[in-house]
């Protein structure tokens, strides 16, 4: 440990001095009673562009990226791209829809796309199934939050379980009392340390190296005999559907909508899909930094006899930069995963309070007592996140986003669609959610990872293999494709046919509390009713 001081005194100097905004941010733009979910939860809808496009940026680019990313190019080459396009075609796709969720949602006072779809279907069933999954599908992005800090942790041979411990309850701490506030201020600090550590990286590592052709080199001399560097025939779809079911799946996780539902205007919004592309530059750079692993013959720390590939990115900070920097590169990575850590547990948090504390436990739940719920909800979604981390193998990391995208998606038919259209019948999206869930885990189950010793959920790239010969249609013999894109796709066929079926029957359906007009309000048009006002429609008796 002595070896590596200077880093763990710089590092744990700047995690204490954004901690210390943490706690500052409660008293930032600080409103007259934080006992609001429209208060601590959403930071009072008034966020504007700067803001905005900082906590969303802080919250979509995490510890993922600066740690799985570059650990899936080192070990399995050009596969690991797949996160550069899926975030360059998401905002063009989501640049009108979420102007017509925050626009609804404005109008309506709403905090979660539950309060959404119990609305437009009149199905609290459903509003339900939307909230649970909503919770489930976060818990492993949380977990992979923590990945990034355990990484570092390890390339500094700290104990990583007192010190994730120890860091969680200080985010803990801040994010209760601060609430999204905390994240929103700590979100500049964060992208401004990401972008100077990547830049200097970019310069610097390949200088070192001998430059850019040494490192591609080395990496096309690694992946010679799969060539790894450039898509084959067997993983050219399981490319293309990680990066298309990724991108469906970004803006329905409930933190993403929670930073766009924070913000005052649809313009602004309107302004950060147009913007945040930027990112997408960055996280192309990061991504690079698996192959600058190769290059510099960079050795994963072993654990448990195994090389962890996820301490790829600080072993290769670790040995490439002097050690003051590389302490400040350290707190970039976990200062990156604590901001989307907390956007993360807010939004958990007011899932359950919203969706199933107030809609079943406590129907009468007074403004303040709704806040009081989410702050303690907020407390056991980290909690469970630290357990998860720790009972787990740290190799699966990648995999952690990408199950909880299989989950995710399959709210898509319910609050994607419904933005644009009801036509789907509310047990139509009952039926397809099921039959979406049910398909993808049990996909999920049929993949082993031999790597990580995982006879079951090793993954998220099924084998077509297993339920027909690829090559009788012209794929190669090893094509695999991402769960949740089939599954996203049987619940959509599923919804369809229920749908037609409900029709026929005359099946009696939901009432829809919104209208036409509220899709296209803006900021000037309606404030958000007070929530104590703030009322959901009564569940419909037959839903």
């Amino acid at each position: 440990m002595k070896d590596h001081l200077a880093e763990i005194i710089i590092a744990a100097v700047i995690f204490l001095a954004v901690s210390a905004i943490g706690f500052i941010a409660a008293r930032w733009r600080r409103p007259d009673d934080m006992g609001h979910l429209n208060e601590w939860g959403l930071g009072g809808r008034s966020f504007g562009s700067w803001i905005t496009w900082f906590l969303v940026g802080g919250d979509l680019y995490t510890a993922y990226t600066f740690v799985a990313v570059p650990a899936l190019l080192f070990a399995s080459g050009a596969l690991g791209f797949y996160a550069v396009p899926y975030t360059v075609i998401v905002y063009p796709m989501v640049f009108v829809v979420l102007v017509r969720l925050w626009s609804v949602s404005h109008k309506h006072g709403f905090v979660t796309p539950a309060d959404f779809v119990r609305a437009r279907s009149g199905s609290s069933t459903m509003a339900l199934l939307v909230a649970i999954t909503g919770i489930v599908a976060t818990m492993p992005y949380i977990a992979l939050q923590l990945v990034g800090i355990e990484a570092v942790l390890k390339s500094m041979h700290v104990d990583p379980t007192w010190a994730l411990i120890i860091a969680f309850a200080i985010l803990a701490a801040y994010t209760y009392q601060s609430g999204l506030r905390a994240p929103a201020l700590i979100a500049f600090v964060k992208d401004a340390l990401i972008y100077i550590v990547i830049i200097v990286a970019v310069i610097y590592i390949p200088y070192k190296l001998g430059g850019w052709h040494k490192i591609f080199d080395a990496a096309d001399a690694k992946f010679a005999k799969t060539h790894g560097t450039v898509l084959n025939p067997g993983n050219q779809w399981q490319y293309v559907t990680w990066a298309l079911g990724s991108a469906l799946a970004l803006f329905l996780y409930p933190h993403s909508i929670t930073g766009v539902l924070a913000s005052r205007s649809r313009n602004v919004i309107k302004r950060n899909m147009s913007a945040l592309p930027a990112y997408s530059l960055l996280l192309g750079l990061i991504a690079l930094l698996g192959y600058m692993a190769i290059a510099a013959q960079t050795t994963p720390i072993k654990t448990n006899g195994k090389a962890d590939n996820n301490t790829v990115v600080p072993q290769l900070f670790d040995q490439m930069f002097p050690h003051w920097f590389a302490g400040v590169a350290f707190a970039a990575v976990a200062i990156g995963a604590l901001v989307p850590a907390a956007i993360m547990s807010i939004a958990a948090a007011n899932l359950f309070t919203r969706n199933i504390f107030k809609e079943y436990i406590k129907r009468d739940a007074t403004p303040r007592q709704e806040a009081a719920v989410s702050k303690v909800a907020s407390l056991v979604v980290k909690a469970g996140a630290v357990l998860v981390i720790l009972l787990i193998s740290p190799q699966f990391s990648i995999d952690l986003q990408l199950i909880g995208g299989v989950i995710i998606l399959q709210t898509l038919p319910a609050v994607g669609i419904g933005l644009y259209t009801r036509w789907l019948h509310r047990w139509g999206l009952v039926a397809g959610w099921l039959v979406g869930m049910g398909l993808g885990v049990w996909m999920l189950y049929q993949i082993p990872n031999p790597a990580t010793n995982h006879v079951h959920f090793g993954g998220s790239a099924f084998p077509l293999s297993k339920w027909f010969d690829p090559t009788s249609i012209g794929l190669d013999a090893k094509t695999q494709v991402y769960v949740g894109f089939v599954a996203v796709v049987a619940n959509a066929v599923v919804a369809v046919i229920v749908t037609l079926i409900c029709r026929a029957l005359r099946a009696s359906d939901g009432v829809d509390t919104t209208s036409p007009d509220d899709y296209l309000s803006d900021a000037d048009s309606k404030t958000p009713p007070p929530l104590a006002e703030d009322q959901l429609p009564e569940p419909v008796p037959t839903s």
